[in-house]
């Protein structure tokens, strides 16, 4: 163990980290109701809700994964910050109504399309639970993968603080406290990206030293935004965009805003910021790559891990501090989702809601801890299998994606029967499972997507909806 190297990112990272704590916990004495801790007191200011959804989209990801696209295919890295901001768009374009509606969680906008009904809620909130714990569990790993490497310290501790240090932020106040605290680490990761991208390139040579010594099909267009090929493309289609359109996270902080101008306003700004990300990403792998070419394709994630070992002591003590605010947004995001899906609507479907609201937040606070707990330990004992998480994003999508999606457009006429949504849930999982089982070239996410929406039209057919109109008319007479 490197003990002056892990002295320095831990001073460091105790400033930010102290820094956000402090905000989490000064936020959360002041706003400490249950609408607080689910959903932000639906008050938050456009640029908390700009800084929350870029925080909470750009984690681990974007440090090791992304980053090792770029070394591998240069511009092909935009293809996966691009399906996000689509996604992301088409949200803004029912934030208005969603906003208006005042829900908490995906499974209250089922309820709201098809009734309420304990089956449908149930499956509905397990469908929306397994992302975000996938989330949380894998960026335990990916912060202990980086910094097990950097500073020699062993992985399960490594877990552990992170765990601890994700609870801090949540506990205080639930989402208002984990909003408060993105928008600072926000701004600290966009600073940082900045100061990290610049480093990368003059380490390299200069920009000019980059571009000459990279393959050249890396920076030209088009050829360049193909590089990592179609089929990898379409997974990342298949995989980003549904699971962003059935990502509760992104849906948390539309309803955490003052208004929907406000909520699609926030989006944008989040966007362009996505796309900031994306560019750190490029810049750092293109970088790493004319520094180091012996990666190749297969060995690309270990690209971060060993731009980390070249930069300064004293930078790498702040780039420390900047990986860990950038995995702490988004495991205190997940882990809020999670919470607030098992009290909210897995608990609400079998206990009455009013039987004990004033001991919700507690309850809330001890789930907290034992998801915690739970995600941490998997993390530790079996870190290898977490790759069956990615998994998760298309057996979502694909129960999610379609009865959420045109059930809001179609309620703006119809009552749709939940027979209908049931129908497209089974067909989209049942889809997606004999792909997955099958193996198919095409991610199987497709699969199940497409099943989906054959069983949502088969079953309007046979099920056909009432109007809006004609339900009202029934209802008076």
């Amino acid at each position: 163990m490197n003990i002056g190297l892990t002295a320095l990112i831990a001073i460091a990272s105790v400033v930010v980290i102290g820094i956000g704590a402090g905000i989490a916990f000064y936020v959360g004495r002041k706003k400490n109701t249950e609408e607080d801790w689910i959903v932000g007191g639906r008050s938050l200011p456009i640029y908390v809700i700009a800084f929350t959804q870029y925080a909470t989209a750009v984690g681990g990801g974007v440090l090791v994964a992304h980053v090792g696209i770029s070394y591998a295919w240069g511009f092909s890295v935009y293809w996966y910050e691009l399906f996000v901001i689509v996604g992301m768009l088409i949200l803004a374009l029912f934030a208005n109504w969603l906003r208006k509606r005042k829900f908490s969680t995906i499974p209250e906008i089922f309820t709201r399309l098809y009734g309420e009904h304990k089956t449908m809620m149930t499956i509905v909130a397990i469908a929306v639970i397994i992302v975000p714990f996938g989330w949380l569990a894998t960026q335990f790993v990916a912060f202990a993968s980086l910094f097990s490497e950097v500073t020699g310290v062993p992985f399960a501790p490594l877990i552990i603080a992170m765990a601890i240090i994700t609870l801090l932020f949540v506990l205080p106040g639930g989402l208002t406290s984990v909003a408060w605290t993105d928008f600072f680490f926000g701004v600290f990761m966009i600073g940082m990206s900045v100061v990290i991208a610049g480093y990368a390139i003059h380490a390299a040579g200069g920009w000019g030293d980059v571009v000459a010594k990279v393959p050249d099909d890396m920076f030209a267009l088009p050829e360049g935004l193909t590089l990592a090929g179609g089929s990898t493309i379409l997974l990342w289609l298949f995989a980003i965009l549904p699971g962003t359109l059935t990502n509760q996270l992104y849906y948390q902080r539309i309803f955490a805003a003052k208004s929907g101008k406000e909520a699609r306003t926030g989006i944008y700004l989040s966007c362009v910021m996505i796309l900031i990300a994306g560019t750190y990403a490029l810049i750092i792998g293109v970088a790493v790559h004319a520094m180091n070419p012996s990666f190749g394709v297969e060995g690309r994630e270990d690209a971060a891990g060993w731009f980390l070992t070249q930069v300064p002591v004293w930078l790498l003590a702040i780039y420390g501090a900047f990986l860990m605010a950038t995995i702490v947004s988004t495991t205190g995001s997940a882990l809020q989702s999670v919470v607030a899906n098992l009290i909210n609507d897995l608990r609400n479907a079998f206990v009455n809601r009013e039987a004990d609201t004033r001991n919700r937040i507690s309850l809330s606070r001890w789930c907290t801890v034992g998801v915690t707990i739970v995600a941490a330990v998997l993390s530790i004992v079996y870190p290898q299998a977490l790759g069956w998480l990615v998994a998760t994003y298309a057996y979502s999508a694909s129960i999610l994606a379609v009865p959420l999606l045109f059930g809001i457009i179609m309620s703006k006429r119809y009552n749709v029967n939940v027979a209908v949504a049931y129908a497209s849930m089974a067909a989209g999982f049942i889809g997606c499972a004999i792909a997955h089982v099958l193996g198919t070239t095409i991610p199987y996410a497709v699969f199940g997507i497409v099943a989906s929406l054959v069983g949502y039209i088969v079953a309007l057919l046979i099920a056909r909806p009432a109007t809006v109109a004609q339900q009202e008319e029934a209802t008076i007479s």
